[in-house]
């Protein structure tokens, strides 16, 4: 009987399926569900080891599925390995040898076709472990002659083309609910080989309940992971189909997508045996339990079922590999804390024990070379496969003898540890924990203490009441068993603009691969040769993530440089975002340039956008060309608007780029004069509206006057009216007080309104006890109205004096709250400009305050000008009574009302004593006009 005939051999586990029927009976009294579960699964592990394709079950980062392929790779020696793997990743797996695992295969798409747009960018990742299956098996296909490696399951397309569409994200495996802490995975969907854990919620409750432990990481190590250790091949393989068939028939939910992947592995599997006409007995399929046990009708190479595959989208997709970490794959796919790191302890401990070599990549750190050849271990491959399930389920647990040498060694070192991080522990504390862990073991049914066993027994002796430093006990528990390894992405793995990066940044001296943040000093002014390195950190801020490179001293903006500047670089800690800008281009200058182009031409883009692009264009890249094509746009977008919501945005901008422009030699480009000329009539023809509508508020009515003011003289030299502005003014006709007083303010600056008729109405409000409570909105109008007409700031000087010395408190202190508020909203802007206003207005010493007499009161009024007798016949008389109509002019802007009269006799007049007290001043102004009047 050859092999595979043995293995085919039927009815091998018909004892146990009937023994397992009848337990069933005696358990419910009657055949039912669970008999059928029970029969099923049965069935499932015997069609599973009957498959002439041999299946290795596995689950994904666990000790024992990779010491059993160690050993299976030796024994077997496979010449095709097919692994459940992206397809579309196999390019990536020859690059692992640049890397420090554990790291992340990663496809990377940001402009997407066929996909929802909330989707985007769409990011997929599959990390990988030195402790896992699936990279012993790639070491070994890849450092073994003549071997061939396929990945089989669905390209990374499928898996967002097989997504539910009705939901705004793509579907992510129930148990990465967490989010990556360190931000190594970011959004991604993981991929994993061999999901085993139960969607029975009941299920699972019960297993934690019954085997005393916490959460599912330690059910699955006490109860999988230590049993199957050091089990023989067949006992490996029966066990993890079972695990996989039970919790696949108990799970709840549609399994359509996971049906779908089988039949697409099966489907690709039979095409390549098809084409490269290899003996299936010679390859090997690498796969989650789950999928071991599965139902479907393509399963098997001698099955002819069809199975369609759909194309590919057209979405271009980018493959890269980033950096990894124990916590980051924890985060992702919700195993308990410091599983991982647990994992990748007990794979050295079951390396150790077993006197296995792992499979390694050449170029690796710590790759040992490996003979071409590989020696044979004995096993039982040519064997009959026997029912070695029936005893695994009926002994029991075969319990390991108490290894004191290395608990007491665990528990000297965590005390260590934590006298290091502020804990108060001692010797005596050692002790405790040693004890600690016995005893809770036994608690447990387990003679020997796991690492769980541990971490609780240290939490409960060292860690009293607080946590002194960072780290917790169980923290520097994970630490002490293996820590949190990072894995790092080599620089000839790198994509070809982070490498650019690197190269460009090396006259910096730092190691840019370390994880910890360097400080970097650049004395530009007297190293010329640093600036291009200057530039480059610049331009890496904008794209990079605010804390990758973080600026102590120095600034950039229009115009601007710094001659010395000081930062903090971490682009070792955040080297997945940059090799994802990798996927985007060649040189950061490109990718910049590429995402600027985007900005403006998204469908909602907007005129303060484009204007944003246009500063970033001159400041990072420099290019007036592009800053031309960006402005350009922005003049469309800005016609196009119906709303006004980013006008102060745009004001802000503009004005900044127009003192920019006008300090260059070439001077204001054609696209900034018809930015302006279009944003005078754009804001004109809103103006009524904006000043009307509920949802614009006071901050954007106000930047539209700031621009029409601010820009009035330009755009009057291009040709637009003034009377547009004016028929917009009376046209509108607000109802909110703030509104209103920005209206006001209007006006005044058109001149239809004189101060003395804004005095008239303030003194209106502030006797008008139905009008007070609104009085804040009025001020907050006013003190924005500052912008478009400055003339106003002694005006809401003067208004807020005589609200707080006029109004009770009654009146005053319920104003209070909303005043503040509403004031602290221009505090950056207006406000300063108000207090300097004040300051010029108020008397400065303490002493003066008593004397002080406000400028806007009756006798500040007759104390200044009093009633005159007779003219002065000085210089000063004469040259104000040829030039009335000046004097007139002057009057009515600064709000002084008055008629002329006959000065009396000489020095009567304190018009007159003052121009006598200054003749030269009055001679110098005379002989003035008089020139300009010639």
């Amino acid at each position: 009987m050859t092999v595979s005939e043995a293995r085919r051999a039927p009815n091998t586990f018909a004892a146990l399926r009937d023994q397992l029927a009848d337990a069933a009976v005696a358990f419910a009294g009657a055949p039912g569900a669970a008999g059928d579960i029970l029969a099923g699964i049965v069935d499932d592990v015997d069609r599973a080891l009957s498959e002439r394709l041999e299946i290795f079950p596995v689950c994904h980062h666990s000790p024992a599925s990779g010491l059993a392929m160690v050993r299976r790779l030796r024994e077997k020696q496979p010449a095709v390995i097919y692994l459940e793997l992206c397809e579309d990743m196999r390019p990536l797996l020859d690059e692992l040898r640049n890397c420090r695992l554990p790291v992340a295969l990663q496809a990377f798409a940001t402009d997407t076709s066929g996909f929802p747009a909330e989707w985007a960018p769409l990011s997929v990742v599959a990390p990988i472990t030195e402790a896992s299956a699936e990279y012993q098996a790639i070491a070994y296909a890849l450092e073994t002659p003549n071997v061939e490696l396929v990945l089989v399951d669905r390209s990374t397309d499928h898996v967002f083309q097989w997504a539910p569409k009705e939901s705004e994200e793509p579907g992510l495996p129930a148990e990465s609910e967490q989010p990556d802490e360190d931000g190594l995975h970011g959004a991604a969907v993981g991929i994993e080989i061999g999901d085993l854990r139960p969607r029975f919620v009941e299920l699972e409750e019960h297993l934690l309940h019954h085997g005393k432990v916490r959460h599912w990481s330690e059910w699955w190590d006490q109860y999988v992971e230590q049993p199957l250790a050091d089990a023989d091949y067949d006992t490996y393989r029966q066990v993890m189909v079972m695990i996989g068939s039970l919790f696949r028939r108990l799970r709840r939910g549609s399994t359509v997508e996971d049906e779908d992947r089988e039949r697409y592995m099966w489907t690709r599997m039979r095409e390549h045996l098809s084409a490269t006409a290899i003996d299936p007995a010679r390859a090997l399929y690498i796969c989650g339990a789950a999928h071991a046990a599965s139902p479907v009708a393509q399963f098997g190479v001698d099955s002819d079922a069809p199975f369609e595959i759909s194309p590919r989208s057209a979405t271009a997709w980018h493959y890269g590999l980033i950096p990894s970490s124990h916590s980051a794959i924890e985060a992702q796919f919700g195993l308990a804390g410091g599983a991982v790191s647990i994992a990748a302890a007990t794979w050295s401990k079951g390396l150790r024990r077993g006197k296995l070599q792992p499979f390694q990549l050449a170029g690796q750190p710590g790759a040992k070379p490996r003979a071409a050849k590989l020696p044979v271990l004995a096993g039982e491959s040519d064997a009959e496969v026997r029912d070695q399930l029936s005893g695994f389920l009926s002994r029991p647990p075969v319990l390991d003898p108490l290894d004191e040498a290395e608990l007491l060694e665990w528990s000297v070192d965590i005390v260590r540890l934590a006298r290091r991080n502020g804990y108060l522990a001692s010797t005596a504390d050692a002790i405790a924990i040693f004890e600690t862990s016995i005893l809770l073991a036994g608690l447990r049914n387990r003679a020997r203490p796991t690492p769980y066993d541990f971490q609780d027994a240290a939490v409960t002796c060292i860690e009293k009441d607080r946590v002194p430093g960072r780290r917790d006990v169980r923290r520097l528990c994970e630490i002490l068993l293996g820590g949190d390894r990072i894995g790092q992405v080599g620089y000839a793995a790198l994509p070809p603009l982070a490498r650019d990066v690197l190269d460009r940044l090396a006259p910096l001296g730092l190691d840019l691969s370390k994880r910890t943040l360097q400080r970097a000093l650049l004395d530009v002014k007297a190293t010329p040769e640093l600036r291009p390195c200057s530039d480059l950190l610049w331009l890496l801020r904008r794209l990079l993530p605010q804390d990758a490179l973080r600026p102590i001293m120095g600034s950039r903006g229009l115009g601007e440089t710094s001659i010395q500047e000081s930062w903090d670089i971490g682009l070792g800690k955040y080297q997945r975002s940059l090799v994802e800008l990798g996927y985007e281009g060649v040189s950061v200058e490109q990718v910049l340039e590429q995402r600027l182009r985007r900005a403006v031409t998204a469908p909602d883009a907007t005129a303060a956008v484009a204007l944003g692009a246009v500063e970033d264009a001159l400041v990072y890249l420099g290019s007036v060309r592009l800053a031309a094509e960006l402005g350009n746009r922005a003049v469309e977008l800005l016609a196009a608007e119906r709303t006004v919501d980013d006008a102060p945005v745009v004001l802000r901008r503009i004005r900044l780029l127009l003192n920019y422009f006008r300090s260059t030699e070439d001077g204001l480009p054609p696209w900034c004069e018809r930015f302006v000329t279009a944003g005078y009539s754009h804001y004109c023809t809103l103006l009524p509206t904006a000043f009307t509508a509920e949802e614009t508020g006071p901050p954007q009515v106000a930047a539209m006057l700031g621009f029409l003011f601010g820009m009035e003289n330009l755009a009057l030299s291009l040709g637009c009216d003034h009377t547009q502005l004016e028929l917009a003014v009376l046209q509108s006709h607000p109802e909110a007080p703030a509104k209103i007083a920005l209206l006001w303010a209007a006006r005044f600056q058109l001149g239809m309104l004189t101060m003395a008729d804004l005095r008239e109405r303030s003194d209106a409000m502030l006797a008008n006890p139905l009008v007070l409570p609104t009085v804040p909105q009025y001020i907050s109008g006013f003190v924005q109205a500052i912008d478009p007409a400055p003339a106003l700031k002694p005006f809401v000087v003067e208004l807020l004096s005589k609200a707080f010395g006029s109004l009770p408190d009654r009146v005053l202190l319920p104003w209070l709250p909303k005043l503040i508020t509403t004031l602290k909203e221009q505090t950056a802007d207006l406000i300063p400009g108000l207090v300097r206003e004040a300051a010029r207005t108020f008397p400065g010493a303490l002493p003066a305050v008593d004397a002080f007499v406000p400028p806007w009161s009756a006798e500040f009024t007759t104390a200044a000008t009093p009633t005159p007798t007779a003219p002065s016949q000085g210089p000063g008389s004469e040259l104000l009574s040829r030039h009335r109509a000046g004097c007139d002019a002057l009057a009515s802007l600064l709000g002084i009302e008055g008629t002329w009269q006959d000065f009396g006799p000489p020095g009567d007049h304190e018009l007159t004593a003052l121009l006598d007290r200054f003749p030269a001043a009055a001679t110098a102004l005379a002989e003035q006009l008089g020139a300009a009047a010639r």
